[in-house]
């Protein structure tokens, strides 16, 4: 059976230019076996139609909390009742700021502060509007709450402006509202990952980096939570926002992550090293400003501690999943990777690939272990990483058993 088979969602739409679609996510919702009904504000439906979702749904579309029909039998209270969730999307700053200020006066509002149901949240907003210390201080509120906060995702807005504001894509809404309905299959493992690049100082203004994004890594922290986890997140410097729920461990070098693993490694049950860690860093960092003297500058470079090799030696190692982007031979070095660092698992990725792997919001992977491969096709990261916490748990289920 589906995981929202029989499940009653109900589905907010604000008066965003989202809202376009909003008919593909309630398609979406309904093959998974979801009985969802729609509620709209007025600016919704300057976007998209009533009738269209009436269409898509099988069911009337509610717009009204002074609809005389409906409150006979005080609908809004019904409806707040009568779901499993309530999902926003698209969530406007508005539409944060009115529920976070608890105000009731429209039928969505009204039913976020009627129900029990649990409510997400899907930020859908310019990324100067997210950013704003207002927007967030609402967010906060909500999380305080036990709202969920999906998303938002990053990428070119309708106004033109790149950064975090964009609403989830459908596929990873549907996603998200399988996950909170799934098993907490994690429940009472503790998973420790690192994410994102590191940055080696030159002097105090320069810095050696690598092209992560920290996206893929903190997919998978996602994931993980989702299913139950206790997830402590390492991260190198990023531009995106952590999974609400995760402890989260801000370093910048190598040799800050190294610290910080071998704390955090021997009381976790999982470990998985994402992070796209330098392998060398400065022999000696500046202390001032290196001046521009000269038509070529060497640089003495030494190499970094091995994060991976170094947890994976512990006398009483946890299960452990490293990362390879490769350009060429990907087997070949994820597999010689794989025996050399005493790994559990490994992930290999194709970073040469357009579209995919280091700032992309889609990855493919496969996942290696000593005896075979498991091929985890493209999609988005968040949906990659649902699918490679499953595999790591189901590995992880054998080793124990063994």
């Amino acid at each position: 059976m589906q995981i929202l088979q029989d499940k009653k969602i109900v589905l907010g739409i604000s008066g965003g230019i989202a809202a376009y679609k909003t008919p593909e996510l309630v398609r979406r919702l309904k093959e998974q076996g979801a009985d969802v009904r729609v509620v709209m504000t007025e600016g919704a439906k300057a976007f998209i139609t009533p009738l269209t979702l009436q269409a898509v749904s099988g069911n009337q579309v509610a717009d009204s909390l002074l609809d005389t029909q409906a409150e006979l039998a005080m609908g809004h209270i019904e409806l707040a009742k009568w779901a499993d969730i309530i999902i926003i999307a698209p969530a406007t700053a508005d539409i944060v700021a009115r529920i976070a200020c608890g105000m009731a006066n429209d039928l969505l509002s009204t039913l976020c502060l009627a129900t029990t149901a649990p409510i997400a949240i899907t930020p859908a907003m310019n990324q100067q509007m997210w950013h704003a210390q207002a927007t967030q201080d609402n967010i906060a509120k909500l999380t305080e709450r036990g709202c969920l906060i999906w998303g938002p995702g990053s990428g070119e807005q309708a106004c033109g402006d790149i950064g975090l504001g964009r609403m989830l894509e459908v596929n990873d809404i549907v996603t998200l509202s399988s996950d909170f309905f799934a098993d907490k299959y994690l429940t009472h493992q503790h998973w420790v990952i690192t994410a994102g690049p590191t940055r080696e100082a030159i002097d105090p203004v320069r810095y050696i980096s690598n092209h992560s994004s920290g996206k893929m890594g903190y997919a998978i922290a996602h994931a993980a939570l989702r299913a139950g986890a206790k997830v402590t997140l390492i991260t190198g410097p990023v531009a995106i926002s952590a999974p609400t729920g995760c402890e989260l461990i801000h370093v910048s070098s190598a040799e800050e992550m190294h610290q910080q693993a071998l704390k955090f490694a021997p009381h976790c049950s999982t470990f998985v090293a994402c992070a796209a860690v330098a392998d060398y860093r400065v022999a000696k960092i500046a202390t001032q400003k290196i001046k521009k003297s000269s038509e070529a500058m060497q640089l003495e470079l030494v190499r970094n501690h091995d994060i991976v090799a170094d947890v994976a030696s512990l006398k009483h190692k946890p299960f452990m999943v490293g990362f390879a982007a490769e350009t060429q031979n990907v087997e070949h070095y994820a597999r010689g990777k794989l025996m050399r660092k005493n790994l559990d698992l490994i992930a290999a990725n194709d970073v040469a690939k357009s579209g995919q792997g280091f700032n992309s919001d889609n990855n493919a992977l496969t996942l290696f272990s000593a005896i075979d491969k498991t091929e985890i096709p493209l999609a988005s990261k968040q949906i990659v990483a649902n699918h490679l916490v499953s595999l790591i748990n189901q590995h992880f289920l054998a080793k124990q058993d063994s």
